[in-house]
């Protein structure tokens, strides 16, 4: 009896062999309809309503010139006529504009690929957690990935974030597999996922590779120089993978390829050291930042506590908390387990996945736009099933654990509350609900932790995950009423307002809107209004309020009379900064500039991406944008514009409106055109398509001009 009764209390470390033991060989039942139920949970969180979501019109336009040109396919460009590029490089709109090519441009054939990479990326965190926790572990990551609030509403936008994340967690599932199996295959596989996803957003695709190679150097199940050679292979395969399209961009003469949008020189190298670089981290090259407000102001300012603060916090940390306890007991939970031990890898990685991108997005200086974060749901996802799991299993055998999960669980419950207080006026009875049943939770977990209330705790283990889920699922919910995320198709949020975050606020619906396009590339595609950018009102009109006739099958649907929030005059929300940027124009001079062509290559030449991508939404023809999203572009010099209209291949050009270059502006290149433009250049007065002057403030107006090869002297 004495050794009986002494067995469980002298035992060192009870909790350590379940622990890092495998999952059961046979699936229970129950697995895969949850995971089923998960993924219909999450493709009807992803494509509810989507008709009538607000897309990023940025890339909504270069899918379609994409399109019409295999040339803009390759290189990404804005228009057709292959003028100048967007400022990413081109996979995602790749992947879109193949779909589209066969299916049709249209909204749900742009997002068709998008949604089942999101839910792809659900599937492939499942199975990489079932592998080493179990099907439990499994299923809870596969829930809080699918409600993480932000990686709702940027599934439901055609940013290259969706695309990004799935070749992420693809390349850690495969480099987890690498590290159980020693074999290069796999290594290689996670090397050309994390290549890919270099060719979707550039470095951001890198921010997890340290942790995924360290994990594979340390803990593969080979010998050391195996290993290295392993490695130095899978070094060769990423280069190849992350480099291909900068290179092939490279043999082709500069004269015979588009600018690349968001460089300096017009090369894909310097987008990606600079503005997609180091831009990105400390700021300048086009990305804002250096100073105080850093981040571009989208996010708040730089700083450890950024990801909880009002605009970021109920969009991704509300289980961050809980992560990070399960991340550090799970290690010690490991103890002295053998080098090859999977579960201490897989914490690593995951763990290292998270700590990296929470310290690359709260120290950036650069743009830091809120919907970047979705990319560390799959780490939290990962920490919180299986760490977590760790923990119950040592607050069930080991009274030395016994405080750890209870305060885990009443942390998340007490963050919870504070995000959804921050929330004035929005489901004001949902704080105090889920702080009732999580302190009846961790109360049950206590109490029926010993003797066999096996059902008791069983209950009071799932009121404490309900409870720790229902904030960002209530958030995530709102987007199956919305009409897109809360700052439009360029910034796309869940929940309700919180916060403003400088230039943007965090949050949805009412107000909190981001810039409508002084400071973003490109707007959505709704009828949706923006806020402040840079001291400018920037409403969006856009969708279903377009005028003029959009491409068959375009998003937002046919033609109709301009929505409220823009600039009297606008095609629909053509020129995405409200006359900010880009000035105005009506559907009356679409026709007239589409009648009189006369060949030309390109309808129309303005200032910025935000006026051209909605021109060539509504018209369907190649608008030249001079300079870029953020206007530093040195795409459009009077020498290329000389070129051009001598050739005939531009006939009209577009001044004021804002023009000048914007944000990090190009003053003296425009100054320079718009001297030139106004001293050779016909202005085409309004009345001769219909138009009228356009009333208010002179410099936020906009005048046409008519160059003919007679005028280039």
């Amino acid at each position: 009896m004495t050794d009986t009764t002494t067995t469980p209390a002298t035992t060192p470390d009870p909790p350590e062999p379940p622990a890092t033991a495998g999952p059961p060989e046979k699936a229970p039942r129950w697995s895969l309809p949850a995971l089923l139920g998960i993924m219909v949970l999450a493709a009807v969180l992803y494509s509810w309503n989507l008709s009538s979501s607000g897309l990023n019109s940025y890339y909504s336009a270069a899918v379609l010139s994409g399109t019409q040109s295999w040339k803009a396919w390759f290189f990404g460009s804005l228009d057709a006529g292959n003028f100048l590029t967007v400022d990413k490089p081109p996979f995602v709109l790749m992947v879109m504009g193949l779909s589209c090519r066969i299916l049709g441009f249209g909204t749900w054939q742009m997002m068709a690929p998008l949604i089942a990479s999101a839910l792809g990326t659900i599937w492939i965190l499942h199975t990489s957690v079932k592998r080493v926790w179990g099907h439990g572990a499994a299923a809870i990551a596969a829930l809080v990935l699918a409600l993480t609030p932000i990686t709702v509403a940027i599934n439901r936008d055609n940013n290259p974030d969706t695309l990004l994340v799935f070749l992420m967690v693809a390349g850690a599932a495969l480099a987890l597999r690498a590290v159980h199996n020693g074999k290069l295959l796999p290594l290689l596989g996670s090397a050309a996922c994390f290549g890919l996803a270099f060719n979707t957003k550039m470095l951001q695709g890198y921010i997890a590779l340290p942790a995924v190679f360290a994990v594979y150097l340390y803990a593969a199940n080979t010998g050391l120089v195996k290993r290295i050679v392993n490695l130095a292979l899978a070094g060769v395969a990423l280069a190849v993978a992350s480099f291909w399209w900068a290179a092939a961009v490279s043999l082709v003469p500069a004269d015979e390829r588009p600018y690349i949008g968001g460089s300096t020189d017009g090369t894909a190298w310097d987008l990606i050291m600079g503005y997609n670089g180091l831009g990105r981290i400390l700021g300048g090259e086009g990305n804002g930042g250096g100073g105080g407000g850093g981040g571009g102001g989208f996010s708040g300012t730089a700083g450890l506590g950024r990801m909880f603060n009002d605009v970021l916090g109920g969009q991704i940390s509300w289980l961050l908390p809980f992560s990070a306890i399960a991340l550090i007991g799970g290690l010690v939970l490991c103890g002295r387990a053998p080098r090859t031990d999977l579960t201490r890898a897989a914490l690593v990685m995951w763990g290292g996945w998270t700590a990296l991108h929470y310290l690359t997005f709260s120290l950036a200086e650069g743009t830091m736009h809120p919907y970047y974060t979705t990319a560390l749901a799959p780490g939290i996802a990962a920490l919180c099933a299986g760490g977590g799991l760790m923990l119950l299993r040592a607050f069930r055998a080991d009274k030395r654990w016994l405080w750890v999960l209870p305060a885990a669980f009443a942390v998340t419950g007490a963050w919870a509350v504070v995000l959804l207080r921050r929330a004035t006026d929005w489901n004001t009875w949902l704080w105090p609900t889920i702080a009732v049943v999580m302190a009846l939770a961790v109360v049950g977990l206590i109490v029926f932790r010993s003797g066999n209330r096996v059902r008791l705790l069983a209950a009071s283990l799932t009121a404490a995950i309900v409870a720790s889920v229902a904030g960002p699922a209530a958030y995530a919910a709102t987007e199956l009423s919305a009409t897109g995320g809360g700052m439009g198709g360029t910034n796309p949020t869940a929940g309700p307002t919180t916060g403003s975050g400088g230039m943007g606020g965090g949050g949805n619906r009412a107000g909190g809107g981001g810039p409508g396009g002084g400071g973003f590339p490109g707007g959505g595609q709704d009828g949706q209004t923006g806020g402040q950018a840079n001291g400018q009102a920037n409403g969006q009109q856009q969708g279903n309020g377009q005028t003029g006739t959009p491409p068959s099958g375009a998003p937002g649907g046919t033609g109709g009379t301009q929505q409220s929030g823009g600039t009297s005059g606008g095609p629909g929300g053509a020129m995405g900064g409200g006359g900010g940027m880009g000035g105005t124009a009506s559907s009356e001079l679409i026709s007239y500039l589409k009648k009189n062509q006369d060949g030309a290559k390109w309808l129309l030449a303005v200032s910025s991406s935000q006026s051209a991508a909605q021109l060539i939404l509504s018209s369907g023809e190649p608008v030249i944008s001079m300079w870029g999203w953020s206007g530093s572009d040195q795409a459009m010099t009077l020498t290329k514009l000389k070129e051009l209209a001598k050739a005939g291949d531009l006939h009209y050009i577009q001044l004021g409106g804002g023009m000048g270059g914007g944000p990090g502006g190009n003053s003296t290149l425009s100054s320079a055109v718009t001297a030139w433009v106004q001293e050779n250049g016909t202005a085409v007065e309004a009345s001769e398509y219909g138009g009228s002057s356009t009333s208010g403030d002179s410099s936020q107006s906009a005048s046409v001009y008519r160059l003919d090869p007679s005028d280039v002297k």
